[in-house]
């Protein structure tokens, strides 16, 4: 008999679990705003593990044209719900394919990212200065980055409908989390947040420049 891939909540609750702590340890949420950019990660990661062992939402609505296009693909088998090994030819392990490899850096990465970000900020709040250094030299919102990267890794890797929809709805939700935050930013540290902002993107590092200046 066959190991069923699905239905399997108790994983669905365990790898939940698992990653929103392993979240939770990084990112420490504290303020209203911190909880609110967590609690949609989680809610993320509470869709996608649910239709990787729980119910396939996605690989049911896609079956019929998944079995028209590719004859003798069962599928409801776990190695199918990696569409894009799938539907891209690959047809070795799809754990080591390409888009599951990729997917696994930009995980790390992102983990990476909220782990030295919060180090970074937590001095910062402590000093009651502003965040300037490490992964704040490259970006302003490298907490919201390191989310977002994570995310993109579990959608490259196991895309479904509904995270579809969702990431780039808390993409949105990041982005305006992040001009509150600048606002406030820039009541309380004035001239020298305009500065630091002037200098240092939003998002997206520019590569090849040097560090960022510090604001004095």
């Amino acid at each position: 008999m066959s190991t069923p891939a699905y239905g399997l909540w108790s994983l669905v609750i365990i790898n939940s679990l698992i990653f929103i702590v392993f979240a939770f340890s990084f990112a420490k949420p504290q303020s209203p705003r911190d909880w609110r950019s967590f609690g949609a990660f989680a809610a993320f990661l509470v869709a996608l593990f649910t239709e990787m062992y729980g119910f396939p939402l996605t690989i049911y609505l896609l079956s019929g044209w998944l079995q028209s296009r590719y004859p003798g693909l069962d599928p409801f088998s776990h190695n199918a719900g990696h569409l894009l090994e799938t539907l891209f030819g690959w047809r070795a392990n799809p754990h080591f394919g390409p888009f599951h490899i990729l997917s696994s850096v930009l995980i790390f990465g992102g983990f990476m990212l909220l782990s030295s970000a919060w180090k970074v900020l937590y001095a910062a709040q402590q000093a009651q200065q502003l965040a300037t250094t490490g992964p704040y030299a490259r970006v302003r919102h490298p907490q919201y980055a390191g989310f977002v990267l994570v995310m993109l890794g579990f959608l490259l890797q196991w895309p479904t409908l509904l995270t579809a929809l969702m990431f780039p709805v808390l993409v949105w939700m990041y982005a305006r989390l992040a001009r509150r935050e600048e606002a406030e930013m820039r009541a309380a540290f004035g001239e020298a947040y305009a500065r630091y902002a002037a200098a240092t993107p939003a998002f997206f590092p520019r590569w090849g420049r040097g560090r960022m200046p510090r604001p004095s």
